[in-house]
C-alpha cells in the first residue's frame, strides 16, 4: 500500500493551529512521526483562503529538514501545487487535479516536462457538475482523464485515481461502496497500471466506532484493487489490517512485509 499521510492538514485543528502560531515543531514531529511510520508521501496542505502558497513553503521546508520522505502537495488551486513544486527537494505528488475547468491543461504539460518525469498526480473523479451520483458518471470522467493524459505521454504509474470516498451514512442501501466497487473495477480493467486511492477516513464521517468503519472499507477497497490511500499512518490498528489484508490477497509473499512490519513497531505491541 502507498501510504500518504494525511496529519499535517489544515483542516484539521490541531494542525490549523499549528499553521496559525507558526508551530515549527509541531510541523516537524507530525512529519517525522509518519515517514517512521512508513509513509510513502507526506501530505501537506495549509488549507488558507490567504496566504496559502506561503504557508505552504513554511510548512515543505520543515518536512524537509526532518525526512527525505516526498511530498503530496495538497491544496484545490491547481496554480498553487504547481508554483509549490519549486519548493521541494525532490519529485512528489500533485494532489489534485480533476475534470473540473482547467487543472488538466495546467498540470499534464508541466508533468510531461521531462524535468518533472518523476512526480505523480491524484486525479479525483468529479467536473464541473460537481460529484457524480453515478458509476457511469465517474467511470466517464476517469476515461476522459486517461485520455488528456495519454495525449501528454502520461504514463498510467504516474496516475492515482481518487474514485471520491464519500460518507456512508449518507448513501442508501450500500449503493455507495456498490457504485465505488463499480468504478475501481472499471479503473483495474482498462487501466491495471493505474494506482487507485482515496481517503479512506471519509467513509466513516459521522458515525460511531469511526476506526471499525474504516477498516471494514480498507477490506472491501483493497480487494478491489485500492494500492494506495490517504490515511492517517499512526492509527496502528488501521495499518495492521492493511498488512494483513495484503498477505491474504497474496501481495505480500511468506508474509515477510507483515512480519516486518510488526517488528518494527508499525502496528501491534512490541514484545520486550
Amino acid at each position: 500500500m502507498i501510504i500518504i499521510g494525511e496529519k499535517l492538514n489544515g483542516s484539521i485543528p490541531s494542525c490549523a493551529k499549528a499553521i496559525a502560531n507558526k508551530d515549527e515543531d509541531y510541523i516537524k514531529k507530525m512529519a517525522r512521526r509518519q515517514a517512521q511510520a512508513g509513509s510513502a508521501f507526506i501530505d501537506v496542505c495549509a488549507s488558507l483562503k490567504d496566504g496559502e502558497l506561503e504557508a505552504m513553503e513554511w510548512m515543505v521546508k520543515l518536512v524537509q529538514s526532518v525526512t527525505d520522505c516526498p511530498i503530496s502537495l495538497d491544496s484545490p488551486d491547481v496554480n498553487v501545487i504547481l508554483d509549490a513544486m519549486a519548493f521541494c527537494d525532490r519529485p512528489g505528488l500533485l494532489n489534485s487535479v480533476s475534470g473540473e475547468g482547467d487543472k488538466l491543461d495546467l498540470a499534464l504539460p508541466v508533468l510531461a516536462n521531462p524535468e518533472n518525469e518523476d512526480w505523480e498526480v491524484m486525479a479525483l473523479l468529479c467536473d464541473d457538475t460537481g460529484i457524480p451520483k453515478s458509476a457511469a458518471k465517474r467511470i466517464e470522467i476517469f476515461d476522459k482523464i486517461m485520455e488528456k493524459a495519454k495525449e501528454f505521454g502520461i504514463e498510467d504509474k504516474r496516475i492515482h485515481i481518487d474514485p471520491l470516498v464519500e460518507m456512508l451514512c449518507t448513501a442508501d442501501e450500500g449503493e455507495g461502496i456498490s457504485m465505488l466497487l463499480e468504478v475501481m473495477a472499471h479503473i483495474k480493467a482498462t487501466h491495471p497500471n493505474v494506482h487507485i486511492s482515496g481517503a479512506i477516513s471519509n467513509i466513516s464521517f459521522h458515525l460511531p466506532e469511526r476506526k471499525l468503519v474504516n477498516q471494514a472499507f480498507a477490506a472491501l477497497a483493497i480487494n478491489a484493487g485500492m494500492d494506495s490511500a490517504v490515511m492517517d499512518p499512526l492509527e496502528k490498528d488501521l495499518r495492521g489490517v492493511v498488512y494483513a489484508i495484503e498477505a491474504m490477497l497474496g501481495l505480500d509473499d511468506y508474509c515477510m512485509e507483515y512480519t516486518q512490519a510488526y517488528r518494527a513497531g508499525i502496528f501491534g505491541k512490541i514484545k520486550k
